[in-house]
């Protein structure tokens, strides 16, 4: 089964992480501010999430009024 490229990258980046386990400091820290949860979701979960905080807006919103 082949791999898709975003799989792949997925994959060489755990190996690198685990052969070099500091790892490069600036990228670290660019990964704690800007993370890496949206971007690894696909189109379909990305959608579903922010379906969810509007409709979690909405709730708030009849609550507060």
């Amino acid at each position: 089964m082949s791999l898709s490229p975003e799989d792949q990258r997925d994959q060489l980046r755990r190996k690198e992480m685990e052969r070099n386990s500091i790892g490069n400091l600036k990228d670290s820290s660019q990964n704690a501010y800007t993370g890496n949860f949206l971007s690894s979701m696909s189109n379909k979960a990305l959608g579903i999430f922010i379906l969810v905080l509007v409709i979690i807006a909405f709730i708030g919103w009849l609550i507060v009024h």
